[in-house]
């Protein structure tokens, strides 16, 4: 029988793979008329015809498809849910195509199909919107994700001890995450929280501002102190490291001062859908219990 909501996250898994998000494509445009650096000029060049080719034929970005993060939105957590992207994942595994990443860490056996033990990885968050499901997708490849980071700062040394730390991190990763990048940085809470919001911060648009002006306003700096740093795209130099800067926080023990910084290559691979809690309802794998 054929499952509509199924299909519904076959394709967001599929949309994901194949084309970037609108704000995304925009800042790679905008890098590309202001770049003054020819061999940035031709390898962005590059990207964009990338990014056209993959969207009209419908492949994925890179063949690096990445691991998968889904972000969901629902009233509460529910196996049928989780049946849900289980099932999507493997079928967009074959029908996409995405290459098959995950291994069992011991053995470094291949499931085949992109599924294993917390993978793909769900993240459970209060509904925003009563009687629907929200589904964010993330495919992050590894050449990014290596790069991520996590330091245990001194609470006396302040903001400016993050700064230092997200500024030196992307300058040691270099052309590795394929820049240009968008970065991540996750600030407060606990060695786990701030790492999760550094990944989290890779949702916003490009573009967005965080609400507080403290926060905006390192963006802000990061965004300029990376850029300066000469690494440009591919790492082959030019004015553009990365798109831009994300900053989320949360609240830290007064003897601690976590950060975290992630990084995502130029392939974005973002999308975002709704699913009713109605339709959830009539499909054959919901069975209404909680995980």
């Amino acid at each position: 029988m054929i499952n509509p909501v199924e299909d519904q996250v076959v394709d967001l898994i599929r949309r994901a793979a194949t084309r970037i998000p609108d704000d995304v494509i925009a800042a790679l445009k905008n890098a590309h008329e202001s770049e003054d650096n020819e061999i940035a000029k031709v390898t962005l060049d590059a990207i964009m015809r990338s990014v056209e080719i993959s969207e009209e034929e419908g492949l994925p970005l890179c063949q690096d498809t990445g691991s998968i993060t889904f972000y969901v939105q629902s009233e509460r957590p529910s196996r049928s849910v989780k049946q849900l992207l289980f099932k999507a994942t493997a079928r967009a595994t074959i029908e996409v195509p995405l290459r098959p990443n995950i291994v069992e860490p011991f053995t470094g056996e291949n499931s085949g199909n992109n599924l294993g033990t917390l993978s793909p990885f769900i993240v459970w968050e209060p509904a925003s919107n009563p009687g629907s499901v929200q589904l964010t997708v993330l495919l992050k490849g590894a050449g990014s994700d290596n790069q991520t980071a996590l330091a245990m700062l001194n609470p006396t040394d302040g903001i400016e001890a993050v700064e230092r730390f997200v500024l030196n991190r992307v300058v040691e990763a270099g052309g590795k995450p394929c820049p240009p990048t968008i970065v991540g940085v996750g600030i407060g809470g606990s060695s786990d929280v701030a790492t999760f919001l550094s990944k989290k911060a890779l949702l916003r648009p490009v573009g967005s501002r965080n609400p507080s002006a403290a926060a905006a306003n390192l963006e802000r700096r990061l965004l300029d102190g990376i850029n300066s740093s000469g690494i440009g795209p591919m790492g082959l130099g030019g004015r553009w490291t990365s798109l831009w800067v994300n900053v989320e926080y949360a609240h830290r023990h007064t003897a601690s001062l976590p950060a975290a910084v992630s990084m995502a290559c130029w392939a974005m691979r973002r999308a975002t859908t709704v699913i009713s809690e109605s339709d959830l309802s009539r499909t054959e794998i919901s069975t209404g219990e909680e995980v």
